[in-house]
């Protein structure tokens, strides 16, 4: 088997600009790259951060929008409904994420993996984010 390791995650957005300040400014993602198919009305930016994680901002004109109220609304419906980043410091970075625009969904708590602290938020469009804190 050859070796398979994560690129990137891609998400459909309504505002390109919008999301783009959103995970820069709240996780500290680096705009890497940008690009247009103008037949297609796609905007496109892919942003990185320097643990080596990356998201695919795609815009498309008239796209439609999908929102969880929150992780268990999102598993009823079967597709992609949330990513997760590992941070340092889960209080920190929820309140860094909320000044920025998200929407807190789930206090701070012990996950069901030992070792672990999590909450989810949920970016300006309502995309639900998983964050991991290892506690050991």
């Amino acid at each position: 088997m050859s070796t398979v390791l994560f690129d990137h995650i891609g998400l459909s957005v309504d505002d390109l600009e919008r999301q783009l300040r959103f995970y820069i400014e709240a996780f500290g993602f680096r705009d890497q790259h940008r690009s247009e198919i103008p037949a297609a009305g796609i905007r496109m930016a892919v942003l990185s951060n320097p643990a080596g994680g990356a998201i695919e901002l795609t815009e498309r004109v008239g796209s439609a929008p999908q929102h969880f109220a929150d992780p268990f609304e999102g598993a009823g419906v079967q597709g992609y409904f949330h990513w997760a980043l590992t941070v340092d410091d889960l209080d920190t970075t929820i309140a860094t994420a909320v000044a920025c625009g998200a929407r807190a969904i789930s206090p701070p708590a012990p996950a069901r993996r030992p070792g672990i602290r999590f909450a989810y938020v949920a970016d300006p469009e309502d995309n639900l984010i998983e964050l991991l804190q290892h506690t050991h």
